[in-house]
């Protein structure tokens, strides 16, 4: 199997079997947005807790493989790490993903080396972002509910 066709499977498999797909009741934040270029539609909601760590984070919605897979392995990764290294991997995936810094960053985000290949077309990046723009969101409402 070649590492494209290995890469293609893996966002198949989250976009058709999303994990974290849901919402959260007494969230601490909710954000929906919305990619008007191609109708992506995200709901997200999260849960912090009181001593600064991403308890849960869901989300639901509808949209193209590549937003609905980004946004699936989005919570995988940040599930149950403190709120300052969720930011900081919000910022390393946004800027891998506008090529700002290596992609060969992602390979260090687990099943995020397989969005390496959207880089190459820039209207994609932003289906690939949505999911961490919203969690990026609910992180300052959050922040400012407390």
């Amino acid at each position: 199997m070649e590492f494209d066709d290995l890469y293609q499977e893996i966002i198949l498999d989250h976009s058709r079997h999303p994990h974290n797909f849901g919402e959260i009741a007494g969230c601490s934040a909710q954000v929906e947005l919305d990619n008007p270029v191609c109708g992506d539609n995200i709901q997200l909601t999260l849960l912090v807790s009181d001593d600064g760590m991403v308890e849960d984070v869901q989300f639901s919605g509808s949209g193209c493989a590549i937003s609905m897979a980004s946004s699936s392995m989005m919570t995988d990764l940040v599930q149950g790490k403190p709120v300052a290294d969720v930011r900081e991997m919000i910022q390393s995936v946004q800027k891998a993903m506008r090529g700002e810094t290596n992609a060969d960053n992602l390979d260090e985000l687990g099943d995020l080396t397989a969005l390496k290949g959207v880089i190459k077309f820039p209207v994609r990046v932003k289906c690939a972002t949505l999911g961490w723009h919203a969690l990026e969101d609910a992180l300052v409402l959050a922040e400012n509910k407390k």
